[in-house]
C-alpha cells in the first residue's frame, strides 16, 4: 500500500501529469465555448454529452490518485484548493445524473476555474488577493456610505427630473456605480440632467473627483500593496538566505572534520 502511495504522489507531482490537467482543462473550457453556439451544440449534441462525460472521468481519476497519494485524508482536505477540486468535480457527477438543461450545464463552466489550483502561479496570485480582503473593509465601509450619501442626494435632488436614473435610491446607487466608473457618465447621464438643471454640474464633479480619484485609487493600492506584501513573504529575505548559505557550509566543515577524523 505504502508504495502504490508513493508511486501515486511521484505521478502526481509529476509536470507532465500536471501538463495534461492543464491541457484536458483547456479543452474542457473551449468544448463549453462551442456549445454557447447553437448551430454547433445542436447538430453534435451527443457528441458534447460523450466527450463531457468523458472530461469527467477523467478529472475524477485524477482527483483520486491525488487523494491516494496524501499523506491522509486530512491533510488532503487540509488544502482549500483541494476541497474545491473535490467539490467541482463531484458537482460533475450530480449535473451528469440530472438532466441536461441550461442551468446546470453553466455550472459546469465552473471546471475552468480548475486552472487556478492547477497552475501554481495563478494559485499564488488568488491567495495573495484573499489576503488583502480584511483590510479592505474599511475602504469598503468608507466607498458605502460615500455611495450611500450621494444615492440620497441624488435621489432627492433628481428623481423628477431623471427618474429611469434617480428614481428610486437602488436606481441612484446603479447610477452612481456607471459614473464612479466612467462609463459615459458625462454624455449618458450628466448632460441630460445638466439640461434641465444648470446646477448640477457640482453634484457630478465632485462624486467622480472623490469616488473616483481618491477612494478606488486608495482601494487599487491596497490591494497592489498587500499584494507586494504578500509576495515579500513568499520569498526569502536576503538575510534568511544567507543564513542558509552559513548553515550550508557549517554542515560541509563537519562533515569534512569527520571524514578526516575517520
Amino acid at each position: 500500500m505504502n508504495q502504490m502511495k508513493s508511486r501515486l504522489a511521484s505521478v502526481a507531482e509529476h509536470r507532465l501529469f500536471n501538463a495534461v490537467i492543464i491541457s484536458l482543462i483547456l479543452f474542457n473550457a473551449v468544448l463549453i465555448g462551442l456549445e454557447t453556439y447553437p448551430s454547433i451544440f445542436n447538430t453534435y449534441t451527443d457528441l458534447f454529452i460523450a466527450a463531457d462525460r468523458v472530461l469527467l472521468w477523467l478529472f475524477t481519476i485524477e482527483i483520486i490518485i491525488r487523494l491516494i497519494a496524501a499523506p491522509s485524508l486530512k491533510q488532503f482536505f487540509k488544502e482549500p484548493w483541494n476541497v474545491f477540486d473535490f467539490l467541482i468535480v463531484a458537482s460533475g457527477h450530480l449535473i451528469t445524473g440530472g438532466h441536461y438543461v441550461t442551468v446546470l450545464r453553466i455550472l459546469r463552466v465552473l471546471r475552468v476555474l480548475r486552472t487556478i489550483s492547477v497552475i501554481p502561479s495563478l494559485r499564488k496570485m488568488v491567495n495573495a488577493l484573499l489576503m488583502t480582503i480584511p483590510s479592505m473593509g474599511t475602504i469598503l465601509l468608507l466607498l458605502g456610505i460615500f455611495f450611500y450619501i450621494y444615492g440620497v442626494i441624488g435621489t432627492m435632488l433628481y428623481s423628477e427630473i431623471a427618474p429611469e436614473y434617480f428614481g428610486s435610491l437602488h436606481s441612484s446607487f446603479l447610477t452612481l456605480f456607471q459614473v464612479v466608473t466612467l462609463e459615459s457618465w458625462a454624455s449618458g447621464v450628466m448632460r441630460p440632467i445638466l439640461a434641465e438643471d444648470p446646477t448640477s454640474w457640482w453634484y457630478f464633479v465632485t462624486f467622480v473627483l472623490i469616488g473616483t480619484f481618491v477612494i478606488f485609487n486608495l482601494f487599487v493600492g491596497v490591494v497592489v500593496n498587500n499584494v507586494e506584501e504578500a509576495d515579500k513573504e513568499n520569498r526569502p529575505s536576503p538575510e534568511e538566505v544567507k543564513l542558509a548559505q552559513v548553515q550550508k557550509e557549517l554542515e560541509e566543515i563537519k562533515a569534512l572534520i569527520k571524514s578526516q577524523k575517520e
